[in-house]
């Protein structure tokens, strides 16, 4: 069983459903790149790559699902949980892992565990790439956006 694969054949159907084109864009946009960012960091960092790609496909999948943001992490992390033991494609540990890394993903001031940082940094990396014309729209995202930068070895320069 390929668990990305299983994960991704049950977001998609959700996608499909959705009733307007912009929005299943955005979120076919929005959770294939977090994960793809997810993946990288992760193994640039040393991290479980395919469990951050899972959390970077679930992290904002209550959003684009209730078409709704309010308390998107928390209720996130909550979709996220009963996702997953619908898919029974973790165990209790990973499920944790992933579900308390999407319950943090949305502050970007903040210092978490190394995990959690990776989709942190992912999500803001996506939201920078979808369109580099635009800066960051915060301090904090634009700090994050220069340390991954640097990580990476980007010449980012001032922006």
């Amino acid at each position: 069983m390929n668990r990305v694969e299983v994960l991704r054949n049950y977001i998609d159907k959700t996608i499909q459903k959705m009733k307007y084109r912009e929005d299943q864009r955005c979120a076919y946009v929005h959770l294939y790149g977090v994960s793809h960012f997810c993946a990288l960091i992760a193994l640039k960092r040393n991290q479980d790559a395919e469990l951050a790609t899972i959390a970077g496909m679930l992290h904002d999948f209550y959003t684009y699902k209730m078409m709704d943001a309010e308390n998107h992490a928390q209720e996130g992390a909550l979709l996220a949980k009963e996702t997953l033991d619908l898919l029974n494609i973790t165990n209790e540990e990973e499920t944790k892992l992933i579900c308390e890394a999407i319950l943090h993903h949305s502050n970007k001031k903040g210092k978490h565990t190394d995990f959690t940082e990776v989709l942190v940094d992912a999500d803001t990396l996506q939201f920078y790439l979808y369109n580099i014309a635009y800066p960051p729209h915060s301090k904090s995202r634009t700090k994050r956006v220069k340390k991954l930068m640097k990580e990476f070895g980007i010449d980012w320069g001032v922006r």
